[in-house]
């Protein structure tokens, strides 16, 4: 066995836990699995996996070469797809990073149709609100929902999303209605604080065409947009969100909209790739599909 199948197979033994269940997935016989990763072990001279008879488990070595494996193994498959003729059906694994909930509304709900154009393809999907370093852990694109600040990136803007002032109408029951910006001085905030500088985000406004921010009192300070939402539902304080996502709410009463006229700017949606990485057949696929799926909601 070559160098390439045998990382190929340390990645599947790493990603299942499992000797077994990577032999069988694989279609090769469980003695060959172990010899591969014994002999790859032996030439680079670490352990790179503990066994139990219950699971197996990456040392912190396994870690280290499984990370440089997954690039490894997604440069070669992506040099093989320049050169295959049937450049339509591409074939591969997208690791991509998504907002939590523009992930959980839109884009998972529409896969099936990705998957019906292109049978061949896999997702490695993270849904999370938190900042990553998409060279440092291996992630081929990502959808970035405000400004963006790293220049390393190639971004392509998609749309934008609207963004309004709302509290859950227990809350507003209880403190009273904001009119104007003076009235927020009377009132409570669910903060957003930044998971790159842990600080909380300011209270946005537009004033002469600039965002302005106030720094408004707590109770809770959260970083996921579900637990934002949830901190607003339960009465915790005034929010800035997208209107997306808040339609039923609004319908139903049980959160009000309130100072219309001090709303922040529309938040930017991008689509970004590293500016240094040959963006693959199976890259752009998914781009092109995402960037088409969103751009029909919010451009």
């Amino acid at each position: 066995m070559d160098r390439i199948q045998a990382m190929e197979v340390f990645s599947r033994v790493a990603e299942l836990g499992s000797f077994s269940r990577a032999a069988e997935q694989l279609n090769l016989p469980p003695a060959t699995v172990t010899n591969a990763i014994q002999a790859l072990e032996k030439h680079i001279g670490v352990r790179l996996l503990q066994r139990t008879t219950r699971k197996v488990t990456l040392t912190d070595e396994g870690i280290t070469y499984l990370d440089r494996c997954t690039r490894l193994l997604a440069e070669f498959e992506d040099v093989d797809a320049l050169f295959q003729h049937d450049q339509l059906q591409p074939r591969g694994v997208i690791r991509v990073d998504l907002p939590e909930r523009l992930a959980h509304m839109v884009v998972i709900p529409a896969l099936p149709d990705f998957f019906a154009q292109y049978p061949n393809l896999r997702l490695k999907l993270s849904a999370t609100d938190r900042f990553i370093d998409l060279i440092g852990e291996a992630v081929d694109c990502a959808v970035r929902v405000g400004a963006l600040s790293d220049s390393s990136l190639i971004a392509r803007r998609i749309g934008s999303l609207e963004q309004i002032n709302c509290a859950a109408k227990s809350y507003l029951d209880r403190y009273g209605r904001p009119q104007t910006l003076s009235d927020l001085q009377h009132h409570m905030a669910v903060n957003y604080f930044s998971s790159r500088t842990g600080r909380d985000l300011g209270w946005e406004y537009m004033e002469g065409g600039e965002p302005r921010f106030l720094k408004l009192p707590g109770l809770i300070s959260v970083a996921s947009s579900d637990a934002y939402l949830a901190s607003c539902g339960a009465g915790l304080g005034l929010i800035q969100a997208p209107r997306f996502g808040l339609e039923d709410l609004l319908k139903s009463g049980a959160v009000e909209e309130v100072l219309q006229d001090f709303k922040p700017a529309p938040l930017p949606i991008s689509v970004v790739y590293a500016h240094n990485k040959h963006l693959s057949p199976r890259v752009r696929v998914f781009v092109d599909w995402i960037a088409k799926l969103l751009a029909a909601r919010y451009s």
